[in-house]
């Protein structure tokens, strides 16, 4: 099949919806020889810097010389970018072929009445691919929860990386960091190693070193004490653990943070016997990127994109433009109906002096009108849109060289926006 028919077969599984459970990938991989048993894993969980910590680390293995793999969810830009080797996205050939192997599989198990959903399919080609190409070692990021989440039929990884946990998918979750901590636990297997983010919410260590306790789990929790933030700009966070001066291009205080579970996470995989020196530390922080985290396209007037979605990401966007973009603020929105949009608003509504909002193109998006009416109690000049580019046309409209354009809300939006705003700025 062609690319395009690969993806076509793809988003057609978005009707089966999201399907908590293991017994449909399980079912799949069998049909394709279990090939999440054929490698190590780095499984990465949690609710806020899933993304960075995957990038990060997938960075550092690739400068040691490892074939990284790294899983993603969800892309930004490109939907092949949720396949990655060395940095390089799974080619529209290759996706087509991983589609030609796959798909009757899927049509076996359909004629049974096992409908394998969207990210179930995606992890399968994942693992599949990242198999065939004998990868090393493989950074998955955990797609929704945990114990139930697709990825979660890999056997013991090197280390689990629990990040940030805070409210999010309350609706499949549960309705307190407790519940959710409860079901995100559910990746650590018996005898593994959890690198657990710092300074969580209350109750969420416990939670997690009751399920260590019970699986005979190792718990490491990073040293803030360790950790000197140096310097931070738009450009990024520079930063000192012991005596290693390190570089990344992400912003917000919480890269601190973040920073120091990857190096507790490296330190981690160097005790697994995983060759990780100080150089390939600072060369893999130093050339992470991820488009659309707080990443600038350009400087006058200042635009910054940034696709965070729930309020924990609202709440570092906020620290950001109090901190470093000052003067008068315009921002284009764009959310998913399921996202807590009214507290993300109330977080940086405040902080605009005009907010557009637009549909993002997806079946899951928040109507720009109803998301408008939100923004209007936090932000009195706020409007609706009918498209990005008509969003794009009101907001250059009186937008001044020291102005600031806000991209925020939604990957799916920034995925949408990017190249019709880079072309705006040129």
């Amino acid at each position: 099949m062609t690319y395009q028919q690969a993806l076509e077969k793809i988003n057609s599984r978005l009707l089966f919806g999201m399907q908590p459970g293991l017994e449909r990938i399980r079912a799949l991989l069998r049909q394709l020889g279990e090939p999440q048993n054929t490698m190590k894993f780095v499984h990465v969980c949690g609710t806020n810097g899933k993304g960075t910590l995957c990038t990060l680390t997938a960075s550092v293995l690739q400068q040691c010389g490892y074939k990284t793999g790294k899983n993603i969810s969800p892309y930004v830009l490109n939907f092949r970018e949720r396949f990655q080797i060395n940095g390089q996205m799974i080619t529209e050939e290759e996706l087509a072929q991983e589609m030609d192997i796959l798909w009757p599989s899927v049509e076996r198990l359909d004629a049974q009445g096992v409908s394998v959903s969207e990210f179930e399919l995606v992890t399968a080609i994942a693992f599949h691919w990242f198999a065939q190409n004998h990868c090393d070692i493989a950074v998955m990021e955990v797609g929704m929860g945990g114990l139930h989440d697709a990825t979660n039929v890999i056997p013991t990884p090197e280390a689990v990386a629990m990040m940030s946990i805070s409210l999010d998918h309350t609706a499949w979750l549960g309705d307190t960091v407790e519940q959710i901590a409860r079901e995100k636990s559910g990746v650590i297997k018996e005898g593994g190693r959890v690198v657990l983010y710092p300074e969580q919410a209350p109750g969420v260590q416990a939670i997690m070193e009751e399920a260590c306790q019970e699986r005979g789990a190792e718990l490491i929790i990073p040293d803030m004490d360790r950790v000197e933030l140096l310097s931070e700009s738009l450009d990024g966070t520079s930063l000192r653990a012991g005596g290693l001066e390190l570089h990344t291009p992400f912003l917000g205080r919480h890269q601190v943070k973040n920073a120091a579970t990857a190096l507790a996470l490296a330190e981690t995989l160097r005790a697994r016997g995983w060759n990780i020196p100080d150089r390939a530390l600072a060369e893999g922080f130093a050339q992470a990127f991820i488009p659309a985290r707080m990443e600038i396209l350009s400087r006058r007037p200042l635009c910054l994109l940034d696709g965070g979605h729930n309020p924990g990401c609202a709440a570092v966007l906020k620290d950001a433009l109090e901190r470093f973009v000052p003067g008068r603020r315009v921002a284009i929105v764009g959310m998913l109906a399921d996202k807590d949009s009214a507290a993300a608003l109330e977080l940086v509504g405040p902080l605009f002096q005009r907010v557009i909002a637009v549909t993002p193109d997806n079946p899951r998006a928040l109507a720009a009108q109803e998301l408008a009416k939100t923004a209007s109690r936090f932000c009195p000049h706020a409007q609706a849109a009918e498209s990005c580019a008509q969003a794009l046309d009101l907001a250059f409209a009186d937008l001044r060289p020291e102005d600031a354009l806000i991209v925020c809300g939604s990957f799916y939006l920034a995925g949408e926006i990017r190249d019709m705003l880079a072309e705006r700025l040129k």
